[in-house]
């Protein structure tokens, strides 16, 4: 079962598990976005209405894949939305907004799937996070605090969990070739003092798709699908080929900076 599969990353993960000859219910709110996904794969794939934010059609999504397959392997929590502002300009109501799909949401749909899991003795819980849920950036302020709590949430999950055959694992994708730098929804309240900060990362968003660095979707679904197949389960994996790299570089430039305040040598990481 995968959330927000009109475009992106959400799609495109369906339609690689749909091509493999895994069954997949993929969900969005608008669900006649998918009608040719369900056309061009009619014996593994179906679709059905899904606003994450309504917890009745939460209820229904996961009812509709109980009655179909008698119950759910995977939970993908993809569906998410950005918001950009400096952190003095985004609203409460802003905020809440952020932390109702990306957060409140996934939290939902897991703890409505936990059950079903749990009495079959296995199953994996997948959170879509981002890079930008370890490292922020300016005028990500709310949407990183969404996906800090996430995996917050999943590494609490996963040792809850431990022993029951039940998996949680939060995925943090880079920069993808997706509609989501474009879809952004923006604060309306500039405030000047922010504006050469946050101005240049508001253009290198909504440039992202077109960046030739970025990733295409389906390498994230080609990884996600290797791993939800192997042995492995580690609690946060990094995809994309810029991931790995933000991610150890964020980690050396904070610790760095924090052993030079203590005048502590660096310690020098082992090769990867």
């Amino acid at each position: 079962m995968i959330t927000g599969c009109s475009t992106g990353l959400g799609r495109a993960l369906a339609e690689a598990v749909a091509a493999s000859g895994q069954q997949v219910l993929a969900t969005a709110r608008n669900p006649e976005t998918l009608e040719d996904l369900r056309d061009r794969y009619p014996s593994t794939l179906a679709t059905c209405m899904l606003d994450v934010c309504d917890p009745d059609d939460c209820h229904n999504a996961v009812h509709a894949a109980l009655a179909r397959y008698g119950g759910v392997d995977v939970l993908v929590n993809n569906a998410g939305t950005g918001h950009f502002g400096a952190v003095e300009e985004v609203t409460e109501a802003e905020l809440q907004a952020q932390l109702a799909v990306n957060l409140i949401a996934p939290w939902r749909l897991t703890r409505m799937v936990l059950p079903l899991m749990r009495a079959q003795g296995f199953g994996d819980i997948v959170m879509v996070s981002s890079t930008a849920g370890r490292m922020a950036c300016p005028g990500l302020g709310a949407y990183s605090a969404a996906k800090y709590a996430l995996e917050g949430m999943v590494e609490t999950l996963s040792l809850e969990l431990s022993g029951s055959g039940v998996h949680a694992m939060a995925v943090e994708p880079g920069m993808f070739q997706t509609e989501w730098g474009t879809s952004l929804t923006e604060s309306t309240d500039h405030i000047p003092a922010y504006a050469g900060v946050v101005s240049p990362m508001l253009a290198g968003v909504r440039a992202l798709k077109s960046l030739p660095v970025a990733n295409p979707p389906e390498l994230f679904a080609a990884e996600l699908m290797r791993l939800i197949d192997s042995d492995e389960r580690p609690i946060r994996m990094p995809i994309g080929t810029d991931a790995w790299t933000t991610l150890l570089d964020a980690a050396q430039r904070d610790y760095t900076a924090l052993l030079n305040a203590r005048q502590v040598p660096v310690p020098v990481p082992a090769p990867v």
